[in-house]
C-alpha cells in the first residue's frame, strides 16, 4: 500500500476549497493507495514528465508516484479549466 504526502501547496488549496469538495478529494486519494495506476492518467506534457492526475468531479489532484518508496505525492489540487496550465 502506497503512503500519500500532501505538499504545502496541495493544503493550501485543499483549505481553499469547499468543505464538501474538499472531503471527496481527500477520501479519493485515500482510496487510489492500493493500486494509484488504474485511477490515474498521466499527463501528456511530456512523455518523460512523472506527472499524473486523478479526477475528482470538476476537480483534478495533480500527483507524481514514486514506486521505489511507495509515496504518492499530491502536487496541486484545482479545477479543471485551471489546474493544467503549469503542467
Amino acid at each position: 500500500m502506497y503512503s500519500v504526502v500532501y505538499t504545502l501547496a496541495a493544503r493550501k488549496d485543499l483549505k481553499k476549497l469547499p468543505d464538501e469538495v474538499a472531503q471527496k478529494v481527500y477520501s479519493a486519494v485515500k482510496q487510489i493507495r492500493d493500486d494509484p495506476y488504474s485511477h490515474v492518467k498521466k499527463l501528456k506534457a511530456s512523455p518523460t514528465t512523472p506527472f499524473y492526475s486523478l479526477r475528482v468531479g470538476e476537480y483534478r489532484v495533480v500527483m507524481t508516484i514514486e514506486n521505489q518508496q511507495l509515496v504518492i505525492f499530491v502536487i496541486e489540487i484545482g479545477h479543471r479549466s485551471r489546474i493544467y496550465r503549469k503542467y
